[in-house]
């Protein structure tokens, strides 16, 4: 087993695809999402110590390019993400990512993982925190509309932290539905097959949007959505791109990751500036409440934030000693003289000089 310690210091730890898939299954999905949990738990509760910023965002026609970073004064951490919503119509992922935590003493990085997998994870397990503190009490069905490469994981943390063991699937894209259901298939769920958004929600105390297109959508009208529901709201992260209709927000109660993002990428950018939404991590710390009746709507206006995916690759990081899944990379350069970085490639040519004469 490869130790996470190298005696030369100046490799880094990385964690590829491969490596990810055998940790995940190594330790097991709904493990891995609950371990996220825990660790986004902790670091939410402790916000405030954290840079934030909002995501340095290139918008396109074809989709967007982010880079997401945070420091919680001693490690700091990004994350480059793509989104491209046309890429699944030529066989390539919407999101793919990329993601580094460093010392912030030395600036030294520590790790470098892939991220298009552990973004799935950090997101489901982010939506199931969220829920745990703000749906029904007792909540068992939850409606799923966008059943993508996103629904799979969005379905197993609810179930492993929240509890919820019955599905009601809906995507306007029918192979999509079939494939969420075929990879549920004996892991514990009772699941229906929706012909209409309206029919998923029926029923459900917790309603998931989770779908891909960048542009302003209607995925759920305000008549479909009755008293006493929480909504997962995962589908808009960025500019000109929203799932739910306004009418449904102004009778909701909002709870955002971190309001100067949300307002220009989430549901509640169809809202005015200065209209009021609750932090989730406030709820979390008990300074402000999250569900305070039964006939309340409380909707997870969620975007994803940089300080979830440094609580991700922080739980990545904590598995590498036993699990072994990682290797070294040669990223940092080492002269013996840190002045002398020149000479450091002149010394590196000198082996092969001496061989060819």
């Amino acid at each position: 087993m490869t130790k996470l310690t190298p005696d030369d210091l100046n490799l880094v730890p990385f964690v590829s695809v491969d490596h990810m898939m055998k940790i995940v299954l190594g330790i097991g999905v709904e493990n891995v999402l609950t371990g996220i949990c825990e660790y986004l738990e902790e670091d939410f509760k402790r916000w405030e110590l954290f840079d934030k910023t909002p995501r340095i965002a290139s918008h396109s026609n074809e989709g967007v390019i982010e880079l997401m970073p945070t420091s919680d004064g001693q490690v700091y951490g990004f994350k480059y993400v793509n989104g491209h919503p046309k890429n699944t119509k030529e066989g390539l992922q919407t999101v793919t990512a990329f993601g580094v935590l460093a010392d912030v003493n030395t600036g030294y990085p520590l790790l470098l993982s892939e991220m298009t997998i552990l973004t799935a994870l950090r997101t489901a397990a982010t939506s199931a925190m969220a829920a745990k503190y703000l749906m029904p009490e007792g909540s068992k069905t939850m409606a799923m509309i966008g059943n993508g490469a996103q629904s799979e994981f969005q379905a197993l943390a609810f179930k492993a932290i929240c509890g919820i063991d019955k599905l009601r699937l809906y995507d306007t894209d029918i192979s999509a539905t079939d494939k969420c259901i075929r990879n549920l298939d004996g892991l514990g769920f009772d699941i229906v097959k929706c012909d209409s958004e309206q029919m998923a929600v029926e029923g459900s105390e917790i309603i998931t949007t989770v779908t891909a297109d960048k542009q302003y959508a209607t995925i759920l009208t305000d008549n479909m959505v009755g008293s006493g529901v929480h909504i997962n709201a995962i589908g808009g992260d960025c500019p000109g791109k929203t799932e739910l209709h306004k009418d449904i927000l102004l009778r909701s109660e909002i709870f955002v990751e971190y309001p100067p993002q949300t307002r220009i990428e989430g549901e509640i950018q169809q809202l005015p500036d200065d209209y009021p939404v609750k932090e989730l991590w406030q709820v979390m710390t008990g300074e402000v409440e999250g569900r305070t009746n039964n006939k309340q709507i409380t909707l997870f206006d969620s975007v994803g934030f940089a300080i979830e995916d440094f609580s991700a690759l922080r739980y990545i990081r904590d598995q590498l000693e036993s699990t072994g899944q990682f290797q070294y990379l040669d990223m940092l350069a080492d002269p013996d003289d840190p002045r002398d970085l020149f000479g450091m490639i002149l010394r590196a040519a000198l082996p092969a000089k001496q061989d060819g004469e």
